[in-house]
């Protein structure tokens, strides 16, 4: 069972469901049926929301494959916190400029480490289990 998998699609979900709120928000009071209606502020509500959609899918699926290869929940867990606390930071970060910020900087940075640790520790157990006959 991927309990800790569970747990942080919940996490995020509830994350993108505040996002999306924001742009609806957005173009209901802005009256903006499409585009951004050249608000900036509005524009980087919708960047916000489409870099979670872009990145946030993509990591959590390879949480769940790290989670099904039977990694230490531990090592789970640090993956599973260090995604969520990247996606915020990244929201955080761009929801208050649109030019370079802490926030924005280290949300990418920690969401691309996850992926990259990811990618690795498959790569590991698929290397592993070819060459143990498993």
């Amino acid at each position: 069972m991927f309990v800790i998998t569970i747990f942080y699609a919940g996490v995020l979900a509830l994350v993108y469901i505040f996002l999306t709120a924001r742009v609806i928000h957005g173009r209901y009071t802005g009256r903006i049926g499409m585009g951004t209606g050249g608000d900036e502020a509005f524009a980087r509500k919708v960047r916000v929301h489409g870099n979670f959609a872009e990145f946030a899918p993509f990591a959590l699926l390879l949480l769940f494959l790290v989670d099904y290869s039977q990694y230490n929940p531990i090592i789970i867990h640090i993956i599973g916190i260090a995604l969520v606390a990247g996606r915020l930071l990244h929201a955080w970060g761009l929801s208050g400029s649109g030019g370079a910020s802490f926030g924005r900087a280290a949300g990418m940075i920690l969401t691309l480490l996850v992926i990259a640790v990811c990618a690795i520790l498959l790569l590991w157990k698929f290397f592993v289990l070819r060459l143990t006959g498993f």
